[in-house]
């Protein structure tokens, strides 16, 4: 026997399936029995793997906007002692629809401050990391805020080792981007959440898989 546990945050149900063998597919990843799944006002279930699985599926891509700005720094963290917002680990894997780890990816995030406000001056909330030999990545960045007629969401730009920009899209937060009407926002981009870590950090996984 199993059954769904329920919560609501605003137009948006979050379910935790607890039907053995119940598993459904998002973009690019496959989900297994347990996985957490959101359920859009009137729409579908949409699972968010706890483990993922690459079944070849490219990541949805998602528009730049109006703020990117190539040169950002490499940077593992976004943040310092005077950065105000709650502290987020960002971390996944680079995958190809081959599902192959990609070494050597780069990485261009970028997002808003807890305010809701991009630096266009400069490049404060922006920088890039690069992935190691297991296509993986890590970020310490914070939650980013709202602005009008968006919900939080970090941008983040991929390209080749060669320098081949590979895809554009935007990460979301499961409890934080639901909270908002916004017509860019796809349940399907929600991130994974993690257990925090020693330091009480929220952390979440992102995987992209991209057509090299």
């Amino acid at each position: 026997m199993g059954g769904t546990m329920r919560w609501r945050f605003g137009g948006v149900w979050v379910v935790a399936l607890v039907l053995s063998g119940c598993a459904s597919r998002v973009g690019a990843l496959t989900a297994p029995a347990g996985a957490l799944t959101t359920v859009a006002e009137g729409g579908s279930p949409t699972s968010l793997p706890a483990t993922p699985t690459c079944d070849g599926t490219p990541t949805l891509p998602q528009t730049e906007g109006p703020y990117y700005k190539s040169g950002a720094p490499e940077a593992s963290t976004l943040v310092d002692e005077a950065t105000g917002g709650d502290r987020l680990m960002l971390t996944g894997q680079v995958l190809t629809t081959a599902c192959v780890p990609l070494a050597g990816a780069r990485l261009d995030v970028w997002q808003a401050d807890a305010g809701g406000v991009y630096d266009n001056a400069g490049y404060r909330m922006r920088g890039r990391v690069t992935t190691d030999a297991d296509g993986r990545y890590a970020l310490e960045t914070i939650v980013p805020g709202p602005y009008p007629g968006r919900t939080p969401h970090i941008h983040v730009k991929v390209f080749d080792p060669g320098g081949r920009e590979l895809m554009t899209t935007q990460i979301y937060l499961i409890g934080v981007s639901d909270q908002i009407a916004d017509s860019i926002f796809d349940p399907r981009l929600l991130a994974r959440d993690l257990p925090a870590d020693a330091e009480g950090r929220r952390v979440v996984a992102f995987d992209i898989i991209v057509q090299p």
